[in-house]
């Protein structure tokens, strides 16, 4: 059965708006998102789906999205005027600074609906238009794109193994694959070029935890 699009949930769209306070993000200027607080009641959303035990990704930025993030906002070239695919969107902070930096087209990809009602609306808080789709592609064909945004994909070794084949059919088939990651045990560094790094919160981190170096590269 194909998942309830992310429009099927009004609710959920009121509660982010009510209980995400929209929050500046350090080091990333102009851009602002639905950011989880200690007072954001998460556990309410998944008492109300209990089918839904993901972690809540899309409630904040993570180090791999913001260090993609800051290298866009630093090197629009990479992205402007093509068709990118921001795979496991999240917040849909790589997809919203992806149509800032005047992408042709941005496509916002995640297997959570929470993140996709998510990212609708932080894009709209910060004035931009990106497509989304609720799925997972990472078994099937290269999108219809120039380049691929990866953030935070390689942090589980079991996602790991599936994501690493899709990206590799995404280059052989012409598509540039930029990947952000702070250095998760799983990252295939042998596969890749490492092109920048920055300083960035982890805001899934523990909170008052020190700012880390993060990393992003090209796949080879």
């Amino acid at each position: 059965m194909r998942p309830a699009p992310a429009d099927d949930h009004p609710d959920l769209t009121a509660f982010i708006r009510a209980n995400l306070p929209l929050a500046e993000i350090p080091s990333i200027p102009g851009i602002r998102l639905h950011t989880a607080t200690p007072k954001s009641g998460l556990y309410r959303l998944a008492m109300a789906d209990g089918s839904d035990l993901m972690p809540p990704y899309w409630a904040y930025p993570w180090a791999g999205g913001a260090v993609l993030a800051r290298y866009l906002l630093d090197q629009p070239q990479e992205v402007a005027g093509k068709r990118v695919v921001d795979l496991g969107t999240g917040s849909g902070l790589v997809a919203i600074m992806a149509m800032k930096c005047a992408a042709a087209h941005v496509l916002a990809v995640d297997i959570d609906a929470k993140a996709i009602a998510a990212a609708r609306l932080n894009a709209a808080a910060n004035g931009v238009s990106i497509d989304v789709r609720l799925g997972d592609i990472v078994d099937g064909a290269p999108p219809a794109a120039d380049v691929i945004l990866a953030g935070d994909v390689f942090y589980d070794e079991a996602l790991a193994e599936r994501v690493l084949p899709f990206l590799r059919r995404c280059r052989t088939a012409g598509l540039d694959v930029l990947i952000g990651d702070p250095g998760r045990a799983p990252l295939p560094t042998g596969s890749l070029l490492p092109i920048a790094d920055y300083a960035v919160a982890d805001f899934g981190g523990a909170r008052g935890s020190p700012t880390a170096t993060s990393a992003v590269f090209r796949l080879r």
